[in-house]
């Protein structure tokens, strides 16, 4: 395990020296995880959702494709949590939970242009010496909790939404009136960061709490015309996400 510890450290050595903490500090944390999986030596072949049937992608967590470059491999679920990509159950005991990491790692995520992985990983996170690949059951960001915060200079009280349960550490303005349904799924989106896409997925239990607050003025087989929050009626914005979700 300690060997594993100290190459973790080794791949951080080019990064701020507080992102080397936060990092350092995880994978203390996930040293089980990283060691037992035997990830770092051994290829994996993992089915891949984005490409013809029966096809897989092959990667060794931590692989170095050329000098001072090292790369791993993520995954986000429809919770917003964060795990390797090839650990073999995925809940909250295995996800990454420290919210100085997270909150890091998430503010370095943009579309991957690297020409490496791009179907099947299709954002990056990077962070010095380290490419960290990222796929997803939905979209890479998933907003999990509304958060109330007094505007220190106007002191109105304003709602912001959290995501990548890092709390305050990761918010946008929430925007109640830019809420969309998708009526086929009933999956609910909300605008994010545009380095990321531009659009975040709404973790369910948050979407079914949200559910209970749509107007549907068209029709329930139509998608909702209104949202109502804090006893204020909004009307929906249709637009905004049309060329966000493919």
């Amino acid at each position: 395990m300690t060997m594993c510890i100290r190459d973790r450290r080794k791949v951080m050595s080019n990064c701020d020296r507080d992102a080397a903490l936060v990092i350092e500090f995880i994978s203390i944390e996930m040293t089980s995880i990283f060691c037992i999986r035997s990830g770092f030596a051994v290829s994996r072949r993992l089915p891949s959702p984005r490409t013809p049937k029966g096809s897989y992608v092959t990667y060794i967590q931590g692989q170095s494709p050329q000098p001072r470059v090292r790369e791993y491999f993520y995954y986000v679920d429809h919770q917003g949590m964060l795990f390797l990509d090839d650990v073999r159950i995925r809940n909250f005991t295995s996800c990454f939970k420290d919210k100085k990491f997270l909150a890091f790692f998430f503010k370095h995520l943009r579309k991957n242009t690297t020409g490496r992985y791009t179907d099947d990983f299709p954002f990056l996170s990077i962070c010095g010496v380290e490419r960290n690949f990222v796929r997803c059951d939905d979209l890479p960001l998933v907003f999990t909790k509304v958060i109330r915060k007094r505007n220190v200079e106007t002191g109105a009280e304003e709602d912001w939404f959290s995501y990548a349960h890092a709390d305050d550490l990761l918010m946008v303005p929430f925007e109640p009136q830019r809420l969309f349904m998708n009526i086929k799924t009933g999956r609910v989106y909300h605008p994010a960061t545009e380095k990321a896409g531009g659009i975040g997925l709404v973790r369910s239990n948050l979407a079914i709490e949200f559910s209970t607050s749509f107007n549907f003025e068209n029709g329930e087989g139509n998608a909702p015309t209104h949202f109502v929050w804090r006893d204020k009626r909004y009307q929906l914005d249709t637009d905004w996400y049309r060329d966000k979700l493919s």
